[in-house]
């Protein structure tokens, strides 16, 4: 049995929480996962997951194997790292989470690092705060975009990095095609009409709901998702307006007539930040991304695109 590649396939199966899936995600077959795992339990003398029909979690025993297992593979990572790079040219990979709301944030951050150390492999995935906090808390994030407001656990360190603002997308029937930025527009007068909103478990759709209370409305959503990019396709296609950040803004289609209201009444400014667990150790790549988050270029690039 290959220990390191064995408590691979069990982190995975925990990322993915699915015996096939977590097998796609090795490019193994799930029969090969599967026995690596009863091989792993072997070697422990100990169940380490929980089995039925479908995943079904882990023993108590399996959580502390797991536990064990993300820092080993983190600290054989820093290992890797700390071989095939230098300072100045650091080498490997390097996983970023964000909320959906600051994905455009994140992804020219993430070019603009590969862009400037060719040798970082960054993976960047679009995840609920709490799916972000997690993978912050148990290493399997490097580096995670998200609401500051969060940070109430002390565990996490944070670089501020941008503030959200709001506006109300909405077609402009007859207008030209592009994107305009209209006059303001106050949160109750937003709340009457049909609207496209993140779903209750997102963070960003509590910041809404607090500032539809504050305004003395409870607007109720005629299509919820999970996905930014869903709210912009129902704009586009239907007779609904939805919430969205500035980010996202530079990022709407130019053939189609639409017009960006800021959001007012009140006035919603919500810190944004790069956040790391206190604890992690950083490896070459990390380093790299953390020097760049403060680097006056990135800053003034950042400036542009929230």
């Amino acid at each position: 049995m290959n220990l390191l590649v064995s408590l691979k396939y069990l982190v995975a199966l925990d990322d993915h929480r699915h015996f096939g899936r977590a097998a796609l995600a090795c490019h193994v077959t799930q029969p090969a996962l599967s026995n690596a795992l009863r091989a792993l339990e072997a070697h422990y003398a100990c169940s380490i997951v929980k089995r039925g029909r479908a995943f079904a979690g882990f023993t108590e025993e399996g959580e502390r194997v797991l536990a064990t297992a993300r820092r080993l593979l983190h600290e054989q990572e820093l290992l890797q790292q700390d071989l095939l790079s230098r300072v100045e040219a650091p080498r490997g990979h390097l996983l970023i989470g964000a909320v959906p709301t600051a994905m455009p944030v994140a992804a020219r951050f993430v070019a603009m690092l590969q862009d400037r150390h060719p040798g970082i492999v960054p993976t960047l995935r679009s995840m609920s705060s709490v799916e972000l906090e997690t993978g912050l808390d148990n290493l399997a994030l490097d580096l995670g975009l998200g609401y500051n407001e969060r940070m109430g656990s002390g565990q996490l360190r944070a670089l501020p990095q941008y503030s959200e603002q709001y506006f109300l997308l909405q077609r402009q029937p007859g207008g030209p095609a592009g994107l305009c930025i209209g006059t303001a527009i106050s949160w109750a007068e937003a709340g009457s009409v049909p609207l496209c909103l993140l779903s209750a478990e997102m963070h960003n759709r509590s910041i809404i709901d607090r500032a539809f209370a504050a305004a003395g409305v409870r607007p109720r959503a005629a299509i919820e998702s999970n996905s930014t990019v869903t709210l912009v396709s129902s704009v586009l296609s239907g007779r609904v307006c939805s919430i969205l950040p500035g980010a996202w803004l530079a990022l709407l289609p130019g053939q189609a007539a639409l017009q960006a209201r800021p959001l007012c009444a009140p006035q919603v400014e919500v810190p944004m930040a790069f956040m790391l667990h206190q604890s992690n150790r950083p490896s070459h790549t990390l380093a790299a991304a953390l020097q760049m988050a403060q680097d006056p270029a990135w800053q003034a690039t950042l400036h542009q695109a929230s």
